[in-house]
């Protein structure tokens, strides 16, 4: 029975070891995604820069896209936050979605290393799941009074679609013709439809953004997400560069 309990000791130690040592590694790799974009980051330069072997580093990973997941979870939980800041306390929650979406949506335009992080994470199967799972408890408490005959199961099946929609605006650039404030109409009339919220309702909310600063507003989010990375993750990023238009 001891040796049974110290095998159980040391398996416990093991498991804090590792999960350490990846969060360590994570802590390595986050500026690397950050500054130069997950497609641009080979595997070569992971292993380099985490100081592991391509052995260690497949143990604690199954791949890279793993890493990202670590990143997304914390990316999500605080532009949110922040996006909540903004609008004040006790907004409406169809104009807070309005918001955070939106800003979703800017910030991709902004920046185009967040565009391909946002959807290199809306397209690997493992960490678009994460989003699902985040979002949909989400929606059913925004959208839930109109959609009362809707359980939790609904709305994930309603978030798989939305999720999708957002992907695709997100990677579609801005030009001339398709500018960020058709996007951004065009994205919450059809997700809102979606809902079944009320005309008026999506009227008034879309009036909102219009009168926004949102690019003024996304800028800031993107500047208080990168410090915040920096405090989580201990290391310090190059200045986000962002477009002067979008």
């Amino acid at each position: 029975m001891d040796s049974n309990r110290k095998e159980r000791g040391r398996s416990h130690q093991n498991t804090l070891r590792s999960a350490g040592y990846r969060k360590a590694n994570s802590v390595n790799l986050c500026p690397t995604f950050l500054e130069q974009g997950f497609s641009n980051t080979p595997p070569k330069q992971i292993f380099e820069e985490a100081d592991v072997s391509a052995g260690t580093f497949y143990h604690l990973y199954k791949s890279k896209s793993d890493v990202l997941a670590d990143l997304t979870q914390f990316m999500f939980g605080n532009q949110f936050n922040v996006a909540g800041k903004i609008v004040g306390e006790n907004p409406d929650p169809v104009l807070l979605y309005a918001v955070e979406t939106s800003i979703q949506l800017t910030l991709a335009e902004l920046n185009e290393v967040l565009r391909e992080v946002y959807v290199e994470v809306y397209t690997q199967p493992n960490l678009v799941a994460l989003v699902h799972q985040k979002t949909a408890p989400e929606l059913q408490k925004i959208f839930g009074s109109y959609l009362p005959d809707t359980d939790g199961s609904g709305f994930y099946e309603i978030e798989i679609g939305t999720a999708g929609i957002m992907r695709a605006y997100m990677a579609r650039p801005c030009d001339v013709y398709f500018t960020l404030e058709r996007k951004l109409n065009r994205f919450l009339r059809t997700t809102l439809n979606i809902f079944e919220v009320p005309e008026d309702k999506i009227d008034a909310a879309i009036q909102t953004i219009n009168s926004l600063d949102i690019r003024s507003i996304a800028n800031e989010v993107m500047r208080q997400l990168f410090r915040m990375l920096e405090m989580e993750y201990q290391f310090t990023l190059s200045a986000p560069d962002a477009k002067e238009e979008a």
